[in-house]
């Protein structure tokens, strides 16, 4: 695992807005929710696979499954974390 996973907070503001900026721009030119979300992720495990394990991945997205099970998902709808 790289030193990656200890970002700042203006570091992760920043890249916040930038994908708001690019999902603002999807929407813009008529893409499906679905298709914006798959591109993204799939990106995302993309970059996590260059720098963590499998099993770092795995428990990232364990993380992620976790948070829609308990709801936490739907109480910060509309806030992407950045």
């Amino acid at each position: 695992m790289s030193g990656e996973m200890n970002e700042s907070p203006a570091d992760l503001s920043q890249a916040g807005s930038v994908v708001d900026k690019a999902i603002e721009y999807m929407m813009g030119r008529n893409l499906s929710s679905l298709a914006i979300a798959s591109a993204l992720l799939g990106g995302a495990m993309a970059l996590l696979a260059r720098s963590m394990s499998d099993e770092a991945i795995i428990g990232v997205l364990n993380n992620a499954i976790g948070s829609v099970r308990s709801g936490e998902l739907r109480e910060n709808e509309g806030h992407n974390g950045g």
